[in-house]
């Protein structure tokens, strides 16, 4: 059994997806897919569009062998973050031959040098680094600059330019600093840019342009109406739309689980936020990942101005600080993520247990080869936590809160009956 490893947040599952399923197959020659995928909240510093078991589910009928999901703290951190939980959870598998991931430059030893200059940092660009953020620039662009002076090479440094090279060069980094045996690959992303809000004339819009053209989907449940522009907003329209976008199994679930449990966006969670804010003092907000003491003293001065989620987090933003982060700060404040916390988990060697969201009923070998082969605990149910050290039932309890807050989101918003995360069971296709 060769087996290869999925980085991913299928937030929603589409065509471009289903494709790097299939090539990572291909590329790597493995016969099984290991996803680990983003639950509820997604590294962008916001809620999924639709529940992780729905998203799951999509990706199990599209070839995926089995999904597992990442830590919500690593899921809405930064870059590094993200990549560091999700390669430590495929090592600790220790089922896992190889890493395959999108990029938009499909060139592996181009994001190996800059990982590498990355994890090495040498003095000069550490120097160059520094001088950059003194000049008030964001952390991106201040390494960006860093790297093109460092390289003299703007070749080299554009790839920084591109999400997807950026995450594959963490991913790379991950993999460099773990000491992992798991094989990198690389595949080039299809189709439309990773931000374009607009459908794509051929069959791989971006993940961006299908939220926004669901955001269409129901005039009084929509909370989030950014992006394209869309004359027709029936669903039925909006599903002919999708079509040729979503594989005809996924399509299935976004007619059926639609107004039921999607969608959901950010502003559907602001009176949670503004409740959390007002609550606390700056000093309070330090405590949480992300939150600097400059961007804990604006949100304390803003906090009057405040109308919806997404409003308060675009105000806060400045110059050197990316809405993203601005976005992930807040999320982490809503869900009570702290710094001291992360220290913890990473401290102790990332993770303490491996949640599995579902699996192929064809693919159960897989399953039981990771029972044997990994240290960590195989969680299927919530009741066998009992006998996980103290921090990682503290990552757990954070995990399960997310989620059920999550789902309270889903019943207040479309009138369904609340999914306790302890009554959840293992999906199986």
């Amino acid at each position: 059994m060769k087996i290869v490893g999925l980085i991913t947040e299928y937030n929603p599952f589409h065509n471009g997806h289903l494709h790097h399923i299939q090539e990572a197959r291909r590329v790597t020659g493995a016969d099984t897919v290991i996803v680990v995928m983003s639950g509820d909240y997604v590294q962008r510093g916001v809620p999924a569009i639709m529940p992780k078991r729905l998203r799951a589910e999509m990706a199990l009928r599209c070839g995926a062998s089995a999904v597992f999901e990442l830590p919500a703290c690593y899921a809405t951190g930064s870059a590094e973050y993200f990549a560091m939980g999700a390669v430590s959870l495929l090592n600790s598998l220790g089922v896992v031959d190889s890493l395959c991931f999108g990029s938009e430059c499909n060139d592996l030893g181009a994001l190996s040098h800059i990982a590498d200059i990355l994890c090495r940092e040498p003095q000069k660009y550490k120097d160059l680094l520094k001088k950059a953020l003194k000049k008030g620039s964001s952390f991106p662009g201040a390494r960006h600059s860093a790297i093109l002076e460092y390289t003299n090479s703007t070749s080299t440094a554009s790839l920084l330019d591109d999400p997807n090279n950026i995450l594959g060069i963490e991913y790379l980094k991950a993999l460099k600093r773990t000491k992992s045996s798991i094989t990198p690959f690389t595949i080039r992303r299809e189709g439309a840019h990773y931000h374009d809000q607009s459908m794509s004339e051929d069959s791989f819009s971006s993940a961006s342009a299908i939220r926004s053209l669901l955001a269409f989907s129901g005039s009084s449940l929509s909370t989030d109406r950014t992006g394209g522009t869309f004359e027709n907003t029936s669903f039925s329209s909006i599903l002919d739309r999708l079509e040729d976008q979503v594989p005809a199994s996924c399509l299935e679930l976004l007619k059926d689980y639609h107004r039921v449990q999607y969608p959901v966006y950010q502003n559907d969670f602001s009176i949670i936020l503004k409740y959390k804010l007002l609550n606390k003092h700056p000093a309070g907000l330090i405590r949480y990942q992300d939150v600097s003491e400059e961007l804990a003293n604006r949100i304390y001065a803003q906090l009057n101005n405040f109308f919806n989620y997404k409003q308060f987090a675009e105000l806060l933003k400045t110059r050197d600080t990316t809405q993203t982060r601005i976005n992930r700060a807040l999320l982490h404040i809503m869900l009570g993520f702290k710094k001291e916390d992360m220290e913890e988990y990473t401290a102790g060697g990332y993770h303490y247990y491996a949640r599995l969201l579902g699996y192929r009923k064809d693919r159960a070998k897989v399953i039981s080869r990771i029972g044997k082969e990994s240290p960590l605990p195989l969680l299927a149910r919530l009741s066998d936590a009992d006998e996980l050290p103290s921090s990682g039932r503290k990552m757990l309890r954070n995990d399960i809160l997310a989620s059920n807050l999550y789902a309270s989101v889903v019943t207040d918003k479309f009138r369904t009956a609340f999914q306790n995360e302890y009554k959840q069971g293992i999906i199986k296709v």
